[in-house]
């Protein structure tokens, strides 16, 4: 099976609290999305607000993928840029797939599907994200047609003692 994708999908209960348990489920399967486990979806709910208030306004949009049961297997934030050089390119943010959908193409499908939602983007050139490095997540997004573009040593702090690099990476989509 493939995941159904949409783009602006309405924010109701289903989908905040599909939302938030990929958020908490990824999170503690040890995905690199913002926090470290244990967590729980109350700890996530404030990031997730601040996603939702972006979207209000306009500066953020949500992409989420379902699987066939119709539940939340995917999303990725979009993140406009404000500043005025900026803004021929978006952020990615929030890149997830469940832990139980693992390893069956829906990664690759999930940025497929954000490449494609930002060419319908008007003045949209590129898609940058960062992601946590010592996961061998740079060779994914490079598999997905993403660059290493930038690095900088140990400025994650995942724990003490546990500094990850933070890396740049950039896909254009002409």
């Amino acid at each position: 099976m493939t995941l159904t994708f949409t783009l602006d999908p309405p924010v109701d209960p289903a989908l905040r609290d599909g939302v938030l348990g990929l958020w908490a489920d990824v999170t503690n399967a040890g995905g690199a999305v913002g926090f470290v486990p244990p967590v729980t979806a109350d700890v996530i709910r404030p990031s997730f607000v601040k996603h939702l208030a972006s979207m209000s306004e306009g500066g953020t949009r949500l992409l989420v993928g379902r699987d066939e049961a119709g539940d939340v297997a995917a999303t990725a934030f979009f993140t406009f840029n404000t500043h005025r050089l900026m803004t021929h390119w978006v952020w990615l943010y929030t890149v997830m797939v469940h832990p139980k959908h693992q390893g069956k193409g829906y990664g690759r499908d999930l940025l497929a599907a954000a490449a494609d939602a930002a060419r319908g983007f008007e003045g949209i050139e590129a898609i940058r994200l960062t992601c946590r490095g010592g996961l061998g997540l740079e060779r994914f997004y490079g598999s997905c047609g993403y660059k290493e573009v930038g690095r900088v040593p140990d400025a994650i702090r995942v724990a003490p003692g546990d500094d990850r690099d933070d890396i740049t990476m950039l896909r254009y989509l002409g």
